[in-house]
């Protein structure tokens, strides 16, 4: 089999890829083993198979919850009758496992790497996630510096017309790939606000507790904002250049912080958000949310042929835009660090005509991106063969055709 050190677009060990992936009480398999090269990966099989299950194993490699944003506990293996778990545990039909792990050899510009993650102890009461990289315990934050990992799957063909909070997350993962301290701001941001709504929900006004919650807030709230403006501008050059076959997004944040970034320095703005926060303590208590503040803002993208906003555009063109949009940042990631990023794509090809399909799979190999690839049938990935490995996912394991 050939190791992929070749593919077409790669540049030596520079761009990320699992060699192997091992699965051990995840969703519907008890255990899975794959050895791999750097090619894209095809799954296929019925629907329910696991495909996706693949998927999200590979999506718990990267910070967060998942292509899903499951429960950790969702993800512990569905125990069958006598299934033994962790030694010496009995576990119940029906009941959740003893946990689950995901393990993987990622091949990285720095050498291999080991990485593995899973639910310590099973079971919604003790949901805890550990995460070890070479063999010691290291934060999920780590995993988003050694590589990212991004994502297109059906949950996601309602974006542009869901709720803004959707697309804001979707568009803060994007900036993930290129600043992994993102996650920490948005992080620190949430935490503070979290804190200080449950103040503001007991009655407790202690100006000086509130101010610095607000003090952080403000200051975690416009780095937020910055990071996004920033890569907004380098995510911008690069769709518009296009790639021909996926139509030209335009993009913009639209929020009360990011506008004012824009002509006023940050320290001002800082502070202005700062005082904006104390001003709706009365109003943020009485509706138990945070009126102000990055968390409101909102990723408009529009169809760059006649202006149409993306929510009005047909389904297949709204997902040949966010294609178009995720393929950009790729481009960005391979342009700015010589790398790519780990691609997810479920049930993508089936939405596609035959001109995108081979338009995507063109762009897939030139980046050497190792991008996962989910469907029913082989055919629609005929412009793959010899390009990629194909497996077929049946009864819960992988049989390599």
């Amino acid at each position: 089999m050939p190791d992929g050190s070749e593919t077409p677009g790669s540049a030596g060990d520079t761009v990320p890829a699992l060699t192997r992936l091992v699965l051990t009480g995840f969703r519907n398999y008890a255990g899975l083993r794959l050895a791999l090269d750097p090619r894209p990966v095809v799954l296929t099989g019925a629907n329910g198979a696991g495909k996706t299950n693949l998927l999200e194993a590979v999506s718990m490699l990267a910070p967060g919850r998942g292509l899903r944003g499951a429960r950790l506990a969702d993800m512990d293996r569905l125990a069958e009758p006598g299934l033994q778990g962790e030694p010496g545990l009995q576990v119940e039909p029906g009941r959740m496992g003893a946990g689950w792990a995901v393990a993987a050899t990622v091949r990285t510009g720095d050498g291999p790497v080991e990485a593995g993650t899973g639910l310590v102890g099973g079971g919604v009461e003790r949901e805890r996630r550990v995460v070890r990289i070479d063999g010691r315990n290291a934060s999920a934050a780590e995993l988003g510096r050694r590589w990212s990992v991004l994502w297109v799957t059906p949950l996601m063909d309602r974006l542009f017309i869901d709720s803004a909070g959707n697309r804001r997350r979707f568009f803060d993962r994007l900036v993930y790939g290129l600043d992994p301290d993102h996650a920490g701001r948005i992080a620190a941001y949430e935490q503070a606000m979290r804190e200080r709504a449950r103040l503001l929900r007991d009655g407790r006004r202690d100006p000086a507790w509130l101010g610095a919650l607000e003090a952080t807030m403000a200051a975690k709230g416009v780095a937020i904002a910055a990071a996004r403006l920033g890569f907004m501008r380098q995510l911008k050059a690069v769709l518009a250049a296009g790639d021909g076959a996926f139509p030209r997004a335009r993009i913009a944040i639209e929020g009360e912080v990011e506008a004012a970034l824009a002509v006023e320095p940050a320290l001002a703005v800082e502070d202005r958000l700062a005082a904006r926060l104390a001003e709706c303590r009365g109003q943020d208590a009485e509706a138990g949310g945070t009126r102000v503040g990055p968390h409101r803002s909102d990723l408009v993208v529009t169809h760059d042929a006649g202006g149409m906003p993306a929510a009005r555009c047909s389904t297949g063109e709204q997902k040949a835009l966010l294609l178009a949009i995720v393929l950009a940042v790729a481009r960005l990631k391979r342009t700015v660090e010589g790398s790519a990023p780990i691609l997810l794509l479920d049930e993508v090809a089936a939405h596609l005509d035959a001109e995108r399909r081979t338009a995507l799979y063109d762009v897939l190999v030139t980046l050497g991106s190792q991008a996962w690839l989910t469907g029913t049938d082989r055919p629609l990935f005929a412009g793959l063969e010899g390009r990629a490995q194909f497996l077929r996912i049946a009864d819960a394991s992988a049989i390599r055709e």
